[in-house]
């Protein structure tokens, strides 16, 4: 059906049919209320850019494909996307809309475009025994004013349907979108930020999640920036569907980039560079794309200097090489952006990444997080030591591998270590010690072909003893 067509059927059930209820919208800063009509479910037309969907239908169009919600193949997409956004939800909901009908009043425009209620108007469309949409007409086409319908959306689906709990990344960019069309400008930056278009923004939202001030607004652009940067680091450039299940880490990132950017924070390591802060950033791409843990993401940066890798030079060094050298090591496929399924194609992608390395790098926190927690311990040397000999003693001494060269040459190194340390604070107890081993040897299950290098180092301890007490 085309547009001119819905929009006299439309505005003849205006003028012919009887309403069937009145509700109050708030349209243009005012409650307005509005009739309420039995639409054709084949007058209507899914709107693709709704909130609910908005990061699938834009990955799907930055691969160069044009949705036409008017056509057979483009409802049937958004229907299956609407679909996919909540699937237990939609299948309560369904159950619910067969037994009792159509509850929750929808809102269209004059054109017949879905600006309230397209998952309802999905549901509906699998029931056989109903035809209509019960909504309200807003005066108005879609295309007459957009900024006045994004207004609309805004206000009325984050305001009274926020408990229907859109995917994160939708109001991200939906708040990209509504700067870039009240500013004028194609992207927000700190520098040339516009107050008002932030102001009016947190004016259409209000208080959401995360967001709770004017400031927050702006806070919410800087981490959908940081987040196009990575799709960009990783030339997954506009394909949002791959920022799923990452936003707490992007947050804490994000904060961590407008604190340390300017070398000025004294919560990073002396003398650090803002080049230093883009090697934290793409570090982080990695364990962000590998969705790592929050708990443990927060272990790189945040909190004050002595809490975190990215306070020690030293110790971030470290880490950083080690992460470097897993993901040198790893070798990828290159990406397909001809083939059909490309949000399936990167996500397929990122978990092959994941299952490759993202152990190691689990790994390489944890013995980095490990290093930390020494460097936070050194004044507690009681306590570090009786940790070295809880893991110590907790060592299967019988299991076979404990005699293997390499594990012996460690038991050595660590015993030269204690040596040496006993030897610098008290000489007295290293002799002390060396006699109690002395005593302990049974002599006679010394093995025949030790016995010579037994004697031959008895001699040598004979004659370094007499040496100290000729000295002394």
């Amino acid at each position: 059906m085309s547009k001119e067509t819905r929009i006299k059927q439309i505005k003849r059930i205006i003028e012919v049919e009887k309403p069937v209820g009145k509700i109050d919208i708030p349209w243009k800063d005012a409650l307005e209320p509005m009739d309420v009509y039995q639409i054709p479910l084949t007058s209507l037309i899914f709107n693709k850019y709704n909130g609910r969907i908005l990061s699938r239908t834009k990955s799907y169009e930055n691969q160069n494909r044009v949705i036409d919600a008017e056509d057979k193949a483009g409802k049937e997409l958004i229907e299956k996307l609407l679909w996919d956004s909540k699937p237990q939800k939609n299948k309560e909901t369904l159950e619910s809309l067969k037994k009792l009908g159509q509850e929750k009043i929808g809102i269209i425009t004059q054109d017949g475009i879905i600006i309230d209620g397209n998952r309802r108007a999905m549901l509906l469309n699998k029931i056989d025994h109903i035809d209509y949409f019960k909504a309200v007409i807003l005066p108005i086409e879609y295309e007459g004013n957009p900024l006045e319908i994004e207004k609309f959306e805004t206000k009325y689906q984050l305001g009274e349907e926020r408990k229907l709990d859109y995917n994160p990344i939708e109001i991200y960019l939906k708040i990209q979108s509504l700067y870039k069309q009240l500013s004028g400008k194609s992207f927000y930056s700190k520098a040339t930020v516009d107050k008002q278009a932030l102001k009016k923004i947190y004016e259409w939202v209000g208080n959401y999640k995360n967001i709770n001030s004017v400031n927050d607004i702006e806070y919410t652009l800087a981490v959908m920036n940081n987040m196009d940067e990575y799709l960009d680091w990783f030339d997954y450039n506009g394909i949002y569907t791959t920022l799923d299940e990452r936003e707490e880490q992007f947050r804490g990132l994000t904060s961590w980039l407008i604190n340390f950017y300017g070398e000025e924070s004294r919560k990073v390591f002396d003398n650090y560079k803002d080049s230093d802060v883009d090697d934290l950033k793409t570090v982080c791409y990695d364990l962000i794309r590998i969705k790592y843990k929050n708990e443990k993401f927060r272990f790189i940066a945040q909190g004050q200097k002595p809490k975190h890798f990215f306070g020690d030079e030293q110790l971030w060094e470290s880490f950083q090489r080690s992460h470097r050298e897993i993901i040198s090591k790893n070798s990828e496929s290159k990406i397909d952006l001809n083939i059909k399924n490309l949000e399936a194609h990167l996500n397929s992608r990122d978990s092959i990444f994941k299952e490759n390395i993202g152990p190691k790098l689990d790994d390489n926190v944890d013995n980095h997080y490990q290093k930390l927690r020494n460097k936070q311990n050194q004044e507690e040397p009681e306590k570090q030591i009786n940790k070295a000999l809880d893991a110590f003693n907790s060592i299967n001494k019988g299991n076979k591998n404990f005699n293997s060269k390499v594990v012996q040459n460690l038991v050595e190194e660590l015993g030269n270590k204690v040596f040496d340390s006993l030897q610098k604070k008290s000489p007295s107890r290293i002799l002390e010690h060396v006699i109690n081993l002395l005593e302990s040897i049974d002599i006679g299950n010394i093995p025949k072909q030790e016995i010579q290098d037994v004697k031959d180092k008895t001699k040598k301890i004979q004659k370094i003893g007499y040496q100290i007490n000729k000295q002394l």
